[in-house]
């Protein structure tokens, strides 16, 4: 069941501008400061756990001064050792409370990245299945893996680091400023590194963000190119493919090479600035010390601790250029929020226009009042700038009506599909279910309005109940084993236990018609009114396609049928056919209607046949262009919008279920 579709494992890289967006630096900073509001005692108390670890690394150094003080001015054993045991003491002090303070940060950051991947999850759902295809599975799948392990990665080991080694940098020079204000000057040496810093800070973010735009375009057409191999070895498509991939490398490769080139300049210019303050503290403290301004006691103190803050610049050095980079990585995933059609809660909100102008979709969504589906004065584009595929499109289908769509290929069937499946929301006009745009109902609604079916299948890994619960999690065992059985699933039955079977990898493998049956029992249990079909079967072997449709002559039995109809035996034994050209309805009627007005259906029906235009009507008994004999069907088959199939079957190019006609053996 799709009643949103899924992009094609084929798809291409996303054109320019069809990328999902990014959020903006001060949106990303936004978005962290509401996650640590979230969990603001803990991250308090990691401020307060690392201010303590910090305080209690100020304590070996200045001690250490009153030890050599203690000693050059003649003090007892006894005083030393008494300095000595409270060194230790707060060196021990130090230890615990920094395990501590890196323990209380592990535990915000894996709470914290939990509610980013919540989120994650929750936005990736809400998006409309155009928004996915227009922008590429690649994009996607990057955000919800590298880029959220990146941001996992630095909330659970960077922050809390950078933390103690930013608290710790402020308290040693406030220290060496307290144990002598002169020889505290001599810390601003640390400010010979300040405009490499800023150098890298502006540069660093953009840089960052070509680099994952690289890799999730690479992912992509890795992607593609793995799922559409036998397409490309079968049209010889290699060099082309091979072609695409290196130069999608270059463009990462190049990222990469960028972002080295920043840090290259920065750690060996602020590694040079680290060492300044400790030269500056010796040649000072040594004229200070020859004039007896200072103690050696002070000299020594202030030189320890200019000396400690090599290891917090370098911590903050070698988190920084993982800031940034996760900087980049969490604008991506916050990005996913700002995607126009994206709800950030039930219930479903609707999706403005792709297309800038007058809007299908009201302000607020309703509950349809029937069945009836009207396509009012429709145009629709993909993509900005781009000419229309639907012009002025006008049509109602009734409740209970079996219509079919044709025209040449490029007509716009497919897409007036999709708008009726409510997976795209039109440019200008309306598409409405009992009043109500069908792009703006929530998923729930939706479901049990229109369903898609098209020749795309999916199994998700996990039971064969996960599987058909998705379309009604309230089913029991019962409803799930009825929807099996109604689409002729006589395998489920002989699973080694039942519906709680896994499926997918280390588990059961389904067959194209297994999974074709599986996707059908989930249109069953969603009881949808309409059931839209676009090409069920294409993609299926003869014997496959037999037993598909043979199970969606159970499926469709009293409800709306909107066939996609690319051969024309659904046309056929349709109540009604309307005829797409150009992106124009230009005919709708029944089919002897039309084949007898001598229009455009008429030249499709006889060409299909092999005749010319002036040939005659197609007879009420004859066969059809493989060579069967055609008879009408019986009246205990209008029922059902397909008949049974008997005879050979077909070629799986089409929905021969729908053909109105048994073939004669």
């Amino acid at each position: 069941m799709t009643p949103t579709a899924t992009a094609s494992p084929s798809k291409a890289a996303p054109a320019d501008g069809a990328a999902l967006p990014v959020a903006t630096p001060a949106a990303t900073r936004r978005a962290a400061l509401r996650l640590i509001r979230v969990d603001g005692w803990a991250f308090a108390l990691i401020l307060l756990l690392n201010a303590l670890a910090a305080g209690a690394g100020l304590a070996g150094p200045w001690l250490l001064g009153r030890i050599v003080d203690t000693v050059r001015g003649g003090g007892g054993v006894r005083t030393s050792d008494r300095l000595a045991l409270i060194l230790l003491v707060c060196a021990l002090g130090q230890l615990l409370l920094t395990r501590y303070a890196r323990y209380a940060g592990h535990r915000f950051g894996e709470r914290t990245v939990a509610r980013v991947r919540e989120r994650f999850t929750d936005r990736t759902l809400a998006l409309s299945a155009a928004t996915v295809e227009r922008a590429g599975s690649g994009d996607l799948t990057t955000r919800g893996t590298a880029d959220i392990a990146s941001v996992a990665w630095t909330l659970r080991d960077a922050v809390p680091e950078v933390f103690l080694a930013s608290v710790q940098l402020l308290f040693l020079l406030g220290a060496v400023a307290f144990v002598s204000p002169l020889l505290g000057l001599c810390g601003l040496g640390l400010l010979g590194g300040l405009p490499a810093v800023r150098w890298y800070l502006r540069r660093a973010h953009p840089a960052y963000l070509a680099e994952g735009a690289a890799t999730s375009a690479l992912a992509e057409l890795l992607a593609a190119t793995a799922a559409g191999a036998r397409t490309v070895e079968a049209l010889g498509l290699q060099e082309r493919r091979r072609t695409a991939g290196e130069a999608a490398i270059a463009r990462c490769r190049g990222t990469r090479t960028r972002t080295l080139f920043l840090r290259s300049v920065l750690l060996p210019t602020v590694d040079v600035a680290s060492l300044l303050p400790v030269v500056a503290v010796l040649l000072v403290g040594g004229v200070l010390l020859g004039r007896g301004a200072v103690s050696l006691g002070a000299v020594v103190s202030a030189t320890l601790y200019l000396r400690q803050l090599s290891a917090p610049v370098e911590t903050i050095l070698f988190r920084l250029e993982q800031l940034q980079s996760s900087g980049a990585a969490f604008a991506r995933v916050e990005g996913l929020g700002r995607t126009p059609g994206t709800a950030p809660a039930a219930p479903r909100v609707p999706r403005p226009s792709p297309e800038p102008g007058p809007s299908a979709v009201p302000a607020t969504p309703t509950v349809p009042a029937d069945d009836r589906i009207d396509v009012t004065a429709v145009h629709y584009a993909y993509g900005h700038g781009h000419d229309d595929v639907l012009r002025g499109v006008d049509l109602t289908v009734r409740p209970g009506e079996r219509l079919a769509v044709v025209g040449p290929s490029g007509a716009g069937k497919s897409t007036l599909g999709r708008l009726l499946a409510g997976i795209d929301a039109p440019r200008s006009g309306s598409v409405t279910v009992g009043g109500a745009p069908v792009a703006a109902l929530d998923p729930e609604v939706l479901r049990r309005q229109v369903v898609l079916v098209t020749q795309e299948h999916h199994v998700f890994l996990g039971t064969v109940r996960d599987n058909l619960r998705l379309a009604a999690p309230g089913a029991g065992d019962a409803a799930l084993h009825a929807a099996l059985a109604a689409v002729g699933a006589d395998w489920a039955g002989e699973l080694p236990d039942g519906l709680d079977t896994a499926l997918g990898a280390g588990g059961r493998r389904l067959d194209g018609a297994q999974s074709q049956q599986l996707a059908l029992a989930r249109v069953v249990l969603a009881d949808p009114h309409t059931v839209i079909l676009d090409e069920a079967t294409a993609l299926l072997d003869p014997r496959t396609a037999r037993h598909t449709e043979r199970a969606l002559a159970a499926v469709l039995r009293g409800r709306t049928v909107i066939a996609i109809a690319h051969r024309l035996h659904t046309a056929h034994d349709a109540d009604r056919v309307a005829v797409m050209e150009g992106g124009r309805l230009v005919e709708l009627g029944s089919h002897e209607e039309l084949v007898a007005a001598g229009g455009a259906y008429a030249a499709l029906w006889h060409s299909w046949h092999g005749r010319g235009p002036s040939a005659p009507s197609a007879p009420e008994a004859g066969r059809d262009p493989d060579g069967r004999e055609l008879r009408p069907r019986g009246p205990g088959a209008t029922e059902s919008a397909y008949g049974p199939i008997t005879g050979r079957p077909s070629t799986g190019q089409g929905f021969r279920a729908t053909d109105g006609f048994r073939p004669i053996s």
